[in-house]
């Protein structure tokens, strides 16, 4: 199998040094060149042809964003940003996906032998993942419009269900076109996203802005509630549905990685089986790797209803085919049918069917 070609694109030499090496340690991966600014950056892609190219999103002479955006009208290719921990470099590491970009990684800032384990791991599995990606520039760098909201109408028993989402690679954009899509009135929804620390809250907030449910980070105890949504925070913990009187919450461990992450779609999707059973929608969307492959089957086993995103309209098939294999997903759906699709199964009818067409 040919390597993985990659352009390092930093304006720090040390980084460049460090993303080179670490790159380069990798027999799978060849780094084909590296360079400081986006301006000499775009002769050198024209050039050597790389299969992925890794973009500081802070940089002079012109920003890793506007580079990005004209990048992908150009040439249209796999990009995985390196960010900052800070709030600006997390609200534009945000922005880049928006546009088109893969995956990213956050530099390291604090522990920095720890976070240099962590990054090398992480930049090589995501280097390699996006190689693989389907690249979807967004026209003129803005994300798409939100789908029309589908109707939801209470299951005829009365009892509400529950919304369980996992996602990985790509997954930020796939959960925006799913969530901004919901109605007020749907079930409550959890949602476990890989991101890191300092990146969830963010990422919330722009959930929140468009759409009509109530988009926030999960904080222990929080409820599960109708028209609320509860992103799972990239804080190194996992998050569990639990039962809470009547209805039911989620709280936060600190428990060991599962999958190589946490918080894990599967400790998430596990607890759902256990606490929710048959009152749980479960839906794996776009990631690499099998995280929540096996919990989806266990939601299954016990009586959820369950989607799995298909192949064409992933950027990675990674979790939804692992999901799919083990025989988790009761339904393989497109991306832009998966808000009407959930929120039928939530009905227990056919009522939020009819309501979209």
């Amino acid at each position: 199998m040919s390597r993985v070609r990659v352009l390092v694109v930093d304006d720090s030499a040390l980084m460049r040094k460090l993303l080179t090496e670490i790159l380069g340690s990798d027999e799978g991966i060849e780094v084909v060149g590296a360079a400081p600014d986006p301006l000499k950056a775009w002769p050198m892609i024209q050039t050597l042809r790389p299969d992925v190219l890794t973009l500081d999103v802070e940089m002079p002479k012109m920003d890793g964003l506007s580079f990005l955006e004209k990048l992908l009208r150009a040439h249209p290719m796999p990009v995985v940003m390196v960010s900052s921990t800070t709030v600006k470099g997390a609200d534009n590491t945000l922005r880049a996906l928006e546009i088109g970009a893969i995956d990213f990684v956050t530099k390291p800032t604090i522990d920095v032998e720890r976070g240099l384990q962590r990054l090398a791991r992480e930049l090589v599995a995501k280097v390699k993942a996006a190689s693989r990606a389907r690249v979807r520039p967004r026209p003129g760098g803005a994300p798409p419009p939100p789908p029309r909201s589908t109707p939801y109408v209470a299951s005829s028993s009365g009892a509400q269900k529950m919304i369980a989402i996992g996602a990985s690679t790509g997954g930020t954009e796939a959960l925006r076109e799913v969530i901004c899509a919901l109605p007020s009135s749907s079930p409550g929804v959890v949602v476990v996203q890989h991101m890191p620390e300092g990146f969830t809250a963010q990422f919330a907030a722009r959930l929140d802005k468009c759409s009509s449910v109530r988009v926030k980070e999960a904080e222990d105890g929080d409820l599960i509630l109708p028209g609320r949504v509860l992103i799972a925070p990239g804080s190194n913990r996992h998050m569990e549905v639990m039962r809470s009187g009547v209805g039911f919450g989620v709280r936060l461990l600190s428990s060991a990685p599962v999958k190589h992450h946490r918080p894990s779609v599967s400790v998430l999707f596990h607890s759902c089986a256990r606490v929710v059973g048959p009152g749980v929608v479960g839906v794996i969307l776009t990631g690499m790797g099998d995280d929540g492959a096996d919990g989806l089957l266990a939601m299954r086993m016990r009586g959820a209803r369950t989607i799995a995103q298909d192949e064409a309209t992933c950027v990675v098939f990674g979790m939804p085919k692992a999901a799919i294999a083990q025989g988790g997903a009761e339904v393989v759906m497109p991306l832009e049918r998966i808000a009407g699709g959930m929120l039928t199964m939530a009905t227990g009818s056919q009522a939020a069917a009819s309501a979209r067409s």
